[in-house]
């Protein structure tokens, strides 16, 4: 395709984004439009649910093989199998760069001398899904809105097929850009049922939403006996950083922590990532393991104590599954995590502290609340007065 064709599918697939009536139809003309200007044979738009930790495809155009829906309903792939999309990117914006497609192909790395400069490198799970689909190769191209990266588009050609080349890459970021002003643009309509349950700076859930999910998670504990845990995260020397770097790079640390959350939550399926407010974090399961959930909190302060900024995370857990009692409400787990994470601030503990397994958690968490004025540093969250439960 000449100068002429490709700028005439950019103005073709820019139209076609505009008048979709829904956000559906948006989609379905981006991965459309995208697989037609590159000349592929397959298109998909995925996008990044950070406070899911997951890559969620939206749409699949085009020749689609067993199994692949052209409207998935859960079609989902953890992002840490896709680190590209959460460090690699980030790393590069973070340094001044932008944002650039690469190109995978099924014979792997021998073969992926593509001269696409900026690329990730190698990702074997992309390789081996072109294999196992029956696919040649594929452009990925990051998708970017409001500096943060929002999903990707991906295109793929078969067997048979030239190889994408760098030529394709630059146009696939050039399509990206017009494909992330669509997306724009319909998200615009969805803007204040969004932001009433996300955290703006993050990206990740707020309070109000960890709410909601907590109090449907308790109820299926009550009726299905349901494990549900609680990490709540109070990150360590925020104030410091925004005392003498600024808050400028006080937010950054947030968003950086906020990625990692996002990234180990991953790890456990459905699990909820948000941030509560300030320097608190929080992680919400329903269904694994309490010793599933602390091997991931163990991985998440581990990969925090490594940040170039701040000073580690304090972590604390509260799960059903430990020997904390009944818990009849998410006020009740919440303290319980509170307490966790209070213990683990105040001894600078360089991992999760567990209510039920450390003693001292639950009777913290029964305690009275001080009085006003008096110096202790606890936050329990809707604490009656004496400390009930």
């Amino acid at each position: 395709m000449g100068v002429d064709g490709r700028l005439r599918a950019i103005v073709e697939l820019s139209q076609a984004m505009a008048a979709a009536p829904t956000a559906i139809e948006s989609w379905r003309a981006a991965a459309q439009g995208a697989l037609e200007a590159l000349g592929g044979s397959f298109g998909a738009l995925s996008v990044w649910e950070r406070d899911l930790g997951r890559l969620k495809v939206l749409v699949n155009a085009g020749a689609r093989v067993d199994g692949e829906e052209e409207f998935p309903g859960d079609e989902t792939y953890p992002v840490h199998e896709f680190p590209e999309i959460a460090e690699f990117l980030h790393e590069r914006w973070a340094g001044g760069g932008g944002p650039q497609a690469w190109v995978e192909t099924a014979a792997g790395p021998a073969a992926a001398g593509t001269g696409v400069s900026g690329s990730p490198g190698y990702n074997h799970q992309r390789v081996a899904a072109l294999r196992r689909r029956g696919r040649g190769c594929c452009v990925v191209a990051p998708i970017v809105l409001h500096g943060r990266a929002w999903g990707e588009l991906y295109v793929a050609r078969p067997p048979e097929a030239p190889l994408f080349d760098a030529a394709d890459a630059d146009f696939a970021t050039v399509i990206a850009s017009v494909v992330a002003a669509g997306i724009a643009q319909t998200e615009r309509l969805e803007e204040v049922r969004r932001l009433a349950f996300t955290d703006p700076l993050t990206g990740l859930a707020n309070r109000r939403a960890v709410d909601a999910r907590l109090d449907e998670a308790i109820e299926r504990n009550r009726g299905e006996g349901a494990v549900v845990s609680l990490v709540v995260c109070d990150l360590n020397g925020l104030k410091k950083v925004n005392d003498t770097q600024g808050h400028e790079v006080g937010d950054r640390l947030l968003e950086r922590f906020a990625t990692l959350l996002s990234v180990c939550g991953a790890r456990l399926q459905g699990a909820l990532v948000a941030r509560l407010g300030g320097d608190e974090f929080c992680l919400l399961t329903v269904g694994p393991t309490s010793d599933e959930v602390l091997a991931v909190a163990t991985e998440l302060c581990e990969r925090a104590a490594g940040l170039d900024l701040g000073e580690g995370v304090a972590c604390g857990i509260a799960s059903t599954g430990d020997p904390i009692g009944e818990v009849r409400s998410a006020r009740r787990l919440f303290r319980l995590a509170d307490a966790a994470q209070y213990r683990a601030k105040a001894a600078r503990a360089g991992g999760p502290v567990v209510a039920g397994r450390d003693g001292a958690v639950l009777r913290l968490a029964d305690a009275p609340v001080p009085t006003r004025g008096a110096r202790d540093r606890r936050r329990f969250r809707d604490a009656p007065p004496g400390g009930g439960a």
